[in-house]
């Protein structure tokens, strides 16, 4: 008996809370398999799915009014706890938190549902601590060293006791903590590493690596391996692979990129177009649960920040041998697909292969070519030139076809920061998408739902990538905002994604544009991973996964396993273990790539902190780009950045906060503020430490 068949049994008799003993006889163990059966409990318990309670009995949480979920912590202490099952968060108030930290994987007993259905609760048990170390402020208080964290998110300050370790005051140190919060104690620990100075832009970097728990470097046991990757690809490496060296192809990359998981080729048909997506075929090299595949499912995906990137793999693969650099052979699994001229997908086909790029080419220089018809660039790579073409041509019909069925876009260009060699902001500009951005997201959207398709209609267990609907209220709220922005476009209940396609290309041009596709954006689901397709929402696809880059992220690695076992006719047995382990798989990846993509964005708040410390007393044009009850949020014009005005700096009047049309009014000037105002800000001051910038208006 298997974990996923007890569970289903002790649901389907609906028994009470037992012993270990009163479930064995329940689902009738027998006696000699009792012990393996104990520890499947304790496992059970361990991972959340049966929860433990007072006689040392055993329970499903659903029925005993408790609810698993991660713990997202308040400076003011308090928390919410989001149900890993889905559905609201629970309020849990700081006298129910029970020691518990954010980050920490909690049971939570539901105490009260409001009549507007926001629960409230306290938590009973803390089954996975998040965070075994601190990263802080070392101060000094009455003879104690105490570290004060730099996450907000927790509100108690680490007690150092004499002898656990010491450092200057005021700089950053990373503590071990030896024992947690408990009522009416504070936790305790000891000093196992002193940064430097919040100052140095590198170690405010490590900050952030450190609150996350981003692990930095490999064990030996994976450089080891790794190490023993082949450095090229062998004759006997190519037995049963299509041999596509022939064929035209090359990468389109950022500038900054070095791991290339993606070559493209194309041909020109008498009624449409042949393309090949090939992928680097990172699963012939990373071998299932040796050390290089678990320490790869245990970081989940590459982390990029500004300067510096954290890998999924070492770079022996990374950068080495599964990287699609040109000139060189390289082992690849391809995606072939025939599209008709309006970029209807006739067929598909799979295969591994052996590919040599041509050329490294990059988003710039395609659109150099393509656009402003560079006759350099031209010169240098004119027998690509009709090839990228053919795609650009490609890549419109794809895009048309797409936009037809309501897939949505959003114009949201990245902030590009650039660093000088000591790690310090030079500048942050606009990263604007062309039409080399296009031509690769097109493609690669095709293979991803190529590969997904063929995995659902097989009716084969397969890692999706999903995209639920967002919430009605999300959605009330954004309607809320057109109103006041007089879009003719209204939101009544939940809206289908090609309403929301109409209205970003609505507001395209607009001042309020980049403001509109954040709030929608903010009013979405977060897209997640999962072994049942429930299809993406914004994409308006039924069938979707991650095929495309197995060097950065390890579900489109378990794809292409998945891909392959059924390719090869893999037995049923194989099948019903990837059934049993893709539910954790998903899981995991989803929580891995929530944590690289919460650091990744505090790393460019700090980067957009520093650049703006040397900022402070200027003048700024910028936008309006939120209204709260506290004051306005403003992006500026010339630079990706956001800052806030507090509404106390507001001194020409009183204003009132109308939420339903998400605005400031002044009481006596009826002066209006609202998003899409185009202001004049001065730079009053930048909180390093809490990566805040605060602007004041400039007073006319």
């Amino acid at each position: 008996m298997d974990k996923r068949r007890i569970l289903q049994e002790i649901a389907s008799k609906g028994a009470g809370p037992l012993t270990v003993r009163g479930l064995a006889r329940l689902l009738s163990i027998p006696k000699e398999e009792r012990e393996a059966f104990k520890r499947l409990i304790k496992d059970l318990v361990r991972e959340g799915s049966l929860v433990r309670i007072r006689g040392n009995r055993y329970g499903l949480p659903s029925k005993m009014n408790l609810v698993i979920g991660r713990l997202e912590g308040h400076p003011d202490g308090y928390g919410f706890v989001t149900p890993e099952e889905g559905g609201r968060d629970i309020y849990v108030s700081p006298k129910g938190m029970s020691g518990a930290m954010d980050g920490d994987r909690v049971v939570v007993r539901v105490e009260k549902t409001r009549k507007d259905g926001r629960r409230e609760g306290s938590i009973i048990r803390i089954l996975e601590r998040r965070n075994r170390e601190l990263v802080g402020i070392f101060d000094r208080e009455d003879g104690l060293g105490l570290v004060v964290p730099l996450n907000e998110r927790i509100p108690y300050d680490l007690i150092i006791p004499p002898g656990k370790g010491k450092a200057p005051k005021g700089q950053v140190v990373v503590a071990e903590i030896l024992q947690y919060p408990a009522p009416h104690r504070p936790p305790t620990g000891r000093i196992i590493e002193v940064l430097g100075d919040l100052e140095d832009p590198w170690v405010g970097v490590e900050v952030i690596v450190r609150k996350h728990g981003l692990p930095r470097k490999f064990d030996e046991e994976v450089e080891g391996e790794a190490e023993k990757v082949p450095k090229r690809v062998r004759k006997k490496d190519l037995v049963g692979r299509r041999d596509l060296r022939g064929l035209t192809t090359f990468t389109i990359d950022g500038e900054e990129a070095k791991d290339f998981d993606d070559a493209v080729s194309i041909e020109r048909l008498k009624d449409g177009y042949r393309l090949y997506v090939s992928i680097a075929d990172v699963s012939h090299y990373v071998p299932e649960d040796s050390s290089l595949d678990r320490e790869a499912y245990n970081r989940g995906t590459s982390v990029y920040f500004p300067g510096m990137v954290i890998p999924m793999l070492p770079e022996e693969l990374s950068n080495g041998i599964c990287s699609l650099k040109p000139g060189v052979d390289r082992l690849a699994f391809t995606v072939m697909m025939e599209f008709s001229t309006r970029g209807r997908m006739r067929k598909a086909e799979f295969f591994e292969s052996v590919i040599r790029s041509d050329a490294r080419l990059t988003y710039t220089q395609v659109k150099k070519m393509l656009v402003d018809k560079d006759q350099t660039l031209i010169r240098k790579y004119g027998p690509l030139l009709p090839h990228l073409k053919t795609m650009e041509r490609l890549c419109r019909a794809l895009r048309k076809r797409r936009t037809e069925k309501g897939s949505i876009d959003f114009d949201l260009p990245e902030a590009d920061v650039v660093l000088d060699l000591t790690g310090k902001v030079e500048n942050i500009v606009r990263e604007e998408r062309n039409i080399a951005h296009s031509i690769i997201e097109e493609f690669m959207l095709a293979a991803n739902r190529a590969v997904a398709t063929v995995m659902a209609e097989a009716g084969r267990p397969c890692l999706y990538r999903v995209h639920d609907p967002p919430e009605e209220e999300e959605m009330a709220h954004f309607g809320e905002v057109l109103k006041g922005l007089k879009c003719p476009y209204r939101i009544d209940g939940l809206p289908s994604p090609k309403t929301l396609q109409k209205i970003l290309a609505y507001m395209e041009g607009r001042p309020e544009e980049r403001m509109v596709n954040h709030l929608l954006l903010r009013a979405m689901k977060q897209a997640r991973y999962s072994d049942e397709n429930t299809g993406h929402y914004a994409l308006a696809f039924p069938v979707y996964t991650h095929f495309t880059s197995p060097i950065r992220r390890y579900p489109d690695l378990v794809v292409h396993r998945l891909l392959k076992a059924y390719l090869k006719g893999a037995p049923e047995k194989v099948w019903q273990d990837w059934k049993e382990r893709l539910p954790e798989i998903a899981s995991h990846a989803s929580k891995r790539e929530r944590i690289a993509m919460e650091a990744e964005r505090e790393v460019l708040d700090l980067k957009k902190a520093e650049f703006m410390k040397e900022r402070v007393g200027e003048v700024f044009n910028g936008i309006v780009s939120g209204v709260t009850s506290f004051g306005l949020f403003v992006e500026l014009e010339e630079y990706p950045i956001e800052g806030m005005v507090h509404l106390s700096t507001i001194t020409d009047d009183y204003y009132i906060f109308d939420e339903k049309r998400h605005l400031l009014q002044g009481e006596r000037t009826r002066r209006v503020f609202k998003i899409g105002n185009r202001v004049k800000v001065v730079v009053e001051r930048v909180d390093l430490l809490r990566k805040r910038i605060d602007f004041t208006l400039l007073k006319t």
